[in-house]
């Protein structure tokens, strides 16, 4: 008979073993994880990003030598945050978070706390993302919280409760192909969900474990403590309104109706909002007409400080500053003058580092494919530009909600989320950015800029299926073209023609190739073909080096 058969409660010791059992659970499970992305590519999603999430947390409560339930939780929520990398990462912090906030003011948690704790971390996990699909880690977190709640009014036994959301997860999990059509196409199941079973089971295990020894990932995520914990919206509207007005709230007990609420008055009043609360201070930042409104209905929750107010019409531009040529060096000295704009961009590739060098980008963080940044690798690009207004550019799908993170990890700055998807949608943001033009005026540039290319990729099957119309076997080069497989062969450079042809269709004016690091031969072959089919369209041929994509095609 277990010696934990009877407990009742979790206290701050239990839970910082259960998170450091619940991140092995997910860093022995990870690579097992990633094989289940629909898409059969090698681009380390899932299970590598919620592993390298939840090492954030695991690292951050291994510090804590505590009893308090709140402390740890709120210490691992902290660390996920900052730590969280791509989009599954991302939302998993949020389970934390919103597990964190149910527990506040708690020394200890009995299984009915619990449920409403897993009860919130659905909650806000499902709105950290703007259309929620369901057949997703979503809705296991959300049945596991239901299935909580059911089980918190049938017993106490700590273990015992647990073991029965767990298996409520299991069996959600495995209906998750009938919820959506992708998964059965592929054969498989939600990953994020599996990620969300295989952390909870560690969790599970983890009640047995006095002194727990943390699992290290390959590459562990180097942290900075950051002002604000809490999570903040933040519109990248187009800015209509004259005043950019910043100020802090001090505050005593400012609740989660009291910040939707407050935000909700905001919104009335102008854009470009971003709402940051922390147990003590609101850091308000909005784009207003009549800033004295603001601050005067912000005075009714508490006295202010740090106030700035700016005319963004008058607002002088500072001169772009290029990138040091330096292999080993990926940002220039800090400008002693304060630039209106910097340019933050995610890249992987000598080739496609150096286009972005010398198209003005002032930060450079190496990520993509197989290696996400987290949110605060981010920010420790952001604080080394001297610039008040910052456009990152995730060039990758999976980096931009990692992105978004930064919103409300730096206090002291805009920060505006360009949503390229690849790097030549990327390229092309940047082409569109001019030094002398607004902040505005810029960031609705290079968002627009986003659908004047059309890309396309050559990679490879990690294993067998059959998507989109196309069997694909393990080992066949594959084309994809608006997030589809478009076509799939044995040899690369018949792919390549292929989803060239499929990419030509719309008749562009300029189609750049993009030669990765594996594309050493046969590039002769690809040129003559687009030469003598495409004779009207300009060719472009660019050693991007970038690495699991043979060729990326840019088409415009």
């Amino acid at each position: 008979m277990s010696d934990l058969q009877h407990i009742t409660k979790i206290d701050g010791k239990m839970l910082r073993s259960m998170i450091i059992e619940g991140s092995n659970g997910l860093t022995a499970n990870k690579v097992r994880i990633d094989a289940l992305n629909v898409f059969p590519v090698p681009d380390g999603d899932t299970g590598t990003n919620m592993s390298l999430t939840a090492l954030a947390a695991a690292r951050e409560v291994e510090k804590l030598d505590t009893d308090d339930v709140f402390v740890v939780s709120k210490a691992a929520a902290s660390g996920a945050l900052r730590g969280g990398r791509g989009n599954s990462g991302v939302i998993f912090s949020q389970l934390f978070r919103g597990f964190s906030k149910a527990l506040d003011g708690l020394k200890s948690a009995d299984t009915s706390q619990v449920a409403v704790g897993l009860a919130s971390a659905s909650k806000t996990a499902y709105k950290a993302v703007m259309r929620p699909q369901e057949g997703t880690m979503l809705t296991v977190a959300r049945h596991m919280a239901e299935a909580a709640e059911d089980a918190s009014y049938g017993t106490k036994d700590m273990e015992a409760f647990l073991k029965e959301v767990l298996e409520e997860g299991r069996v959600i999990l495995k209906k998750t192909p009938d919820m959506l059509p992708v998964l059965k196409q592929a054969g498989v199941v939600d990953s994020g969900g599996e990620g969300i079973i295989c952390f909870f089971q560690g969790m599970v295990e983890g009640m047995h474990i006095k002194n727990p020894q943390l699992t290290t990932a390959s590459a562990e995520p180097q942290v900075q403590e950051p002002n604000f914990s809490a999570l903040a919206n933040f519109s990248t509207e187009e800015i209509t309104f004259g005043y950019c007005t910043e100020f802090f709230i001090n505050v005593q007990n400012f609740s989660e109706a009291d910040e939707d609420s407050f935000k909700e008055y905001l919104e009335t009043m102008g854009d470009s909002i971003a709402l940051v609360a922390d147990d003590e201070i609101v850091k308000v930042h909005v784009h207003t007409d009549h800033p004295g409104a603001v601050m005067e209905k912000s005075m009714e929750i508490g006295p202010l400080s740090n106030l700035k107010i700016e005319n963004m019409r008058f607002q002088h531009h500072g001169a772009i500053t290029f990138l040091d040529s330096n292999e080993n060096q990926t940002a220039h000295a800090v400008p002693a003058e304060e630039k209106e704009m910097g340019i933050v961009t995610i890249s992987s590739g000598a080739g496609f580092k150096k286009i972005f060098e010398e198209l003005g980008a002032d930060y450079i963080v190496e990520g993509g494919q197989t290696m996400n940044p987290s949110a605060d690798d981010i920010v420790s690009a952001i604080n080394k530009i001297n610039a008040k207004n910052i456009v990152i550019l995730p060039n990758n799908k999976n980096i931009i909600l990692a992105a978004k993170q930064t919103v409300h990890l730096c206090e002291d700055k805009n920060i505006f989320v360009i949503e390229s998807k690849n790097l030549p949608q990327g390229i092309s943001a940047m082409i569109n950015f001019m030094p002398e033009n607004s902040v505005e005026e810029n960031v609705e540039a290079m968002e627009q800029a986003l659908n004047e290319v059309t890309t396309g990729q050559i990679t490879y099957a990690v294993r067998n299926t059959t998507m989109d119309g196309q069997k694909v076997k393990k080992g066949d080069f594959i084309g994809i073209l608006g997030g589809k497989i478009a076509c799939a062969h044995q040899d690369v450079n018949i792919a390549a023609k292929e989803l060239i042809s499929a990419i030509m269709t719309d008749n562009p004016g300029v189609l750049t190739v993009y030669l990765g690091e594996d594309a050493k031969e046969g590039n002769e072959d690809i040129e003559n073909y687009i030469k003598e089919n495409y004779e009207d369209c300009e060719l472009e041929v660019v050693v991007g080096g970038q690495p699991i994509y043979h060729y990326i095609f840019a088409a415009e």
